[in-house]
C-alpha cells in the first residue's frame, strides 16, 4: 500500500542539480480529452526508472474559493485526501489514476504532501509526490498563478523539465487567438525554455516526423528527439526542405546526415525525404501522416521573432496534427 509522509517545507539540499539528471515531463492537465491524449503519451515515455512525471493544473488566484464555510486548514486537507472537489482536483485525479493503470504500478510508493503558501490565497499551492525506492516520481501539483501561462511558465522554474506537454485544444485553447493574446498552448510553445509538445488528437504508433534544415539547432533537435524516440520504442522519418531547386542538394545532405546520426543511435528510421516550396506548408504536409512533427526551435529571437514568427512557431499555429518544438 501507499504509505503517506506530509510535510509543509521540503529542505533537501541540491533538488534541483539532481533533476537534472533525470528526464521529467511536465503534462499540463485542463480536463479535456487531449490533455489526457498527452498524459498517455508521457507515460509511455516515461516508464523508464530515470524519468518523472509531474501533472500540473493550474487555477487562477481568484478562482475555486468556495470551501462552503469550511475553515481554510480543514478544506485544505480535504483536498488533498480528493475529498473536496475544488477545480483542478478531480482532473489531477483522473491523471492519477489513468498513470496507475498505464505503469501497473505496484504498492511500494511512498507519499508525500506539501503546502506552499501563496499570497491572496489562502489555500495556496499543493503538491503530492508519490517516489519509490528507485527514486522515480510521479507528482500532482495544484499551483495558484495570475493566469494559466505565467502558472506554467513559472512552475518550468521549480524544475526543470526536458519535455512540457499540453494540449492544443480543451479549456485552455478557448482564447480567442488575436495579436495580444494567442492561445495558450502557443505562448508556452514559444516562451518555455525547454521543449514543449503540443498535442492535436494524438495517437501513437504512426512515427516522429523530425525536420532538419542542417543548422545547429535542428542537429541538437534531431539528437534530442532520437532519444525520445529510443525511450518509446518507436520509429522516425526525416524531412528537409528546399526553398528552390538549387537549394536540393545541401537538403538531401542534411537529411542523410540526421538519419546517419539516428541510427548511429539505433533508432529506427522509415524513410528520409526532401522536398521544395514553402517549409511551413511542406512540413504540416508530410507531417499528417505521422503521430507528430518534430522540428527545432528558430535561432530569430526577441522581438524580431515575435513580429517576423518562425518556422517553429507557424507549424505549431497552423498544423493539423501535434508538433513538439525542440529546444
Amino acid at each position: 500500500m501507499i504509505t503517506g509522509v506530509r510535510n509543509h517545507e521540503r529542505s533537501d539540499q541540491g533538488i534541483k542539480e539532481w533533476r537534472r539528471n533525470r528526464f521529467r515531463i511536465l503534462v499540463c492537465i485542463d480536463g479535456s480529452d487531449e490533455s489526457y491524449r498527452g498524459l498517455r503519451y508521457a507515460a509511455r515515455l516515461g516508464k523508464a526508472p530515470d524519468a518523472d512525471i509531474v501533472l500540473l493544473y493550474v487555477r487562477p488566484i481568484d478562482q475555486g474559493m468556495r470551501t462552503e464555510g469550511l475553515e481554510v486548514r480543514v478544506a485544505r486537507e480535504n483536498m488533498l485526501n480528493w475529498g473536496l472537489e475544488l477545480p483542478g482536483v478531480k482532473f489531477l485525479k483522473k491523471g492519477l489514476d489513468q498513470l496507475w493503470q498505464d505503469y501497473e504500478l505496484g504498492d511500494d510508493w511512498n507519499e508525500r504532501i506539501t503546502h506552499t503558501d501563496v499570497a491572496g490565497d489562502p489555500l495556496g499551492d499543493n503538491k503530492i509526490e508519490y517516489t519509490n525506492a528507485d527514486g522515480k516520481a510521479i507528482v500532482l501539483k495544484l499551483k495558484t498563478a495570475p493566469n494559466v501561462a505565467t502558472g506554467i511558465l513559472d512552475q518550468y522554474e521549480l524544475g526543470p523539465y526536458d519535455l512540457i506537454i499540453i494540449g492544443a485544444s480543451g479549456r485552455w485553447s478557448n482564447v480567442s487567438k488575436s495579436f495580444f493574446d494567442p492561445a495558450i498552448a502557443e505562448k508556452i510553445a514559444f516562451h518555455a525554455p525547454c521543449s514543449v509538445l503540443v498535442t492535436r488528437e494524438l495517437e501513437g504508433g504512426r512515427g516522429h516526423l523530425i525536420c532538419t534544415d542542417g543548422s545547429d539547432k535542428s542537429l541538437m533537435a534531431v539528437h534530442k528527439v532520437g532519444d525520445i524516440v529510443n525511450r518509446l520504442g518507436g520509429k522516425a522519418h526525416v524531412l528537409s526542405v528546399a526553398l528552390d531547386e538549387d537549394g536540393r542538394v545541401a537538403a538531401k545532405e542534411h537529411v542523410d546526415f540526421a538519419k546517419e546520426t539516428l541510427l548511429r543511435k539505433h533508432v529506427e528510421v522509415t524513410g528520409a525525404e526532401v522536398r521544395v516550396g514553402n517549409p511551413v506548408d511542406e512540413i504540416i504536409e508530410v507531417g499528417a501522416r505521422f503521430s507528430l512533427i518534430a522540428v527545432a526551435d528558430s535561432d530569430v529571437k526577441g522581438l524580431k521573432r515575435f513580429f517576423m514568427g518562425s518556422v517553429a512557431f507557424k507549424v505549431v499555429e497552423h498544423a493539423h496534427n501535434s508538433v513538439m518544438v525542440v529546444r
